[in-house]
This record gives C-alpha cells, sequence and structure tokens, in this order.
C-alpha cells in the first residue's frame, strides 16, 4: 500500500531523514520505534507532505505522491493523527468530528460513521457538546483518532498516541487502534513506548538518526537484544 524509497527530508540545513526505506501492506499495522531525534514523526509528516521530501520517492497503491499537496494526500485515504493532538479547542467535540469529513461529499453516510466514532470512545460522546479545549489529554487523543478516522482513511498514521497519558488510557488508545485494524485500516504507527506498539504491530522498523537501522516482524523485534536494550528497558549484559 505505501512504499518510501530513500527518502530524504530536511529542516533548512539539518538532514532529519537519511534515505528512509520501508513499506506498509495493506492490512498491517507497522510501527516506527527510535528515540526523540530519530526522525519518526519527520517520516509521517514527508507522507503527509507537511514536511517536503528532498530527496527519494513515496507511493501509494503504486502511485507516486512524492510531491503532492497534503489536502489531495488525505483525498488519497491518507489520514495522520499528529503528536500533540492539535484539535480545535475552541470547538465542540461534535464540530472536532465533522472537520475531520471536511473533504467528504458523502454526507449521506457521515451521521453513521460519526456514531460509530462515539461508540470507539463512549467518553466523547458524553461529552459531545463540550469545547475539545476543556477535554483532559486522554480525552483529546481519543478525538484528535476519532477526527482522524472521518476522513474515511484507508491508511492512518498515528504519531505518540500514548504520549503523557495515564496507563489505563494507554491500554483504551491500543485497544482502539487494534479495532480500528481489525475492521479494516491499515496503521503506520509512530511510539515511544516501543513494548506497547510491538505487542499490537505486525513489524516493526527501528530509526537511528535519520536512517532504518533494524527491521523485521514484531516478534523478531520484541526479541532482538539491540532493541531489548535500547528501547524495552532490559540490560543484555
Amino acid at each position: 500500500m505505501l512504499e518510501l524509497k530513500e527518502v530524504q527530508a530536511f529542516y533548512g540545513t539539518i538532514q532529519a531523514l537519511k534515505g528512509v526505506t520501508l513499506e506498509v501492506n495493506a492490512g498491517e499495522i507497522v510501527c516506527l520505534i527510535g528515540a526523540n531525534g530519530a526522525g519518526k514523526s519527520t517520516t509521517l509528516m514527508a507522507i503527509s507532505s507537511v514536511v517536503p521530501v528532498g530527496g527519494g520517492t513515496i507511493a501509494y497503491d503504486g502511485r507516486d505522491i512524492t510531491r503532492l499537496a497534503t489536502d489531495r494526500v488525505v483525498a488519497l485515504g491518507i489520514t495522520q493523527v499528529p503528536e500533540g493532538r492539535m484539535i480545535f479547542p475552541d470547538l465542540t467535540v461534535l464540530e472536532n468530528l465533522r472537520m475531520g469529513a471536511y473533504l467528504r461529499r458523502d454526507r449521506a453516510a457521515l451521521k453513521a460513521d460519526e456514531a460509530h466514532a462515539l461508540d470507539l470512545f463512549p467518553i466523547l460522546k458524553e461529552r459531545r457538546k463540550q469545547l475539545g479545549g476543556t477535554l483532559s489529554g486522554g480525552e483529546q487523543q481519543m478525538l484528535a483518532i476519532a477526527r482522524a478516522l472521518m476522513a474515511r482513511p484507508r491508511l492512518l498514521l498515528l504519531d505518540e498516541p500514548s504520549l503523557g497519558l495515564a496507563p489505563i488510557v494507554v491500554e483504551h488508545i491500543f485497544e482502539v487502534i487494534t479495532r480500528i485494524n481489525t475492521e479494516g485500516t491499515t496503521l503506520l504507527l509512530v511510539e515511544q513506548n516501543a513494548q506497547m506498539a510491538l505487542q499490537v504491530a505486525h513489524r516493526g522498523y527501528v530509526l537511528e538518526t535519520g536512517r532504518v537501522v533494524i527491521s523485521g516482524t514484531a516478534a523478531d523485534l520484541l526479541a532482538d537484544p539491540r532493541v531489548q536494550e535500547a528501547y524495552l528497558g532490559m540490560d543484555m549484559a
């Protein structure tokens, strides 16, 4: 479904991605793990055309989207949940959800999708008339995911969904991630909680300083001593 070949990206003169090559197959959950500054978020933003690609190619369903405008990327079926949630604080929960469907023209189906999004996160149903800015961090993360789903993505890019959240909320978020995948959405997940990410993912890539240094099935990465030592908090000495 998605293929990156030798993708490079820059912030000014600083090279954030140094030839990232990876692929995501339809129906998978693929995770990107690595330390802060490894290039994980930049990879997602390059796919979404938020950060311009300075070299290499990105293909989606065999189509080159390397330099496609962001709104066209979304229209093709790729939606991103950004790090930091970025919900609209002065809009209600329902208004935030409807913003996620901004590019859609099939208005008849919106109510059903809205109901499904609220079914995934029942607390949002209770808060549907509440302003987004008054929600807790966990509720805002749920809203950010629900808003993205309103675009009916085939590929969902999730950036640090567990960041700063209580363990019980993280558990619920990852249960929903698994459910979304089971219902037919492919996911590319950036997550510092490598243990949790690899438990739900099919495959994964480890990024270090803008490069893929290890890749494999989730089971292989969980068993890899290098991954255990660097990202799973296990001392292999």
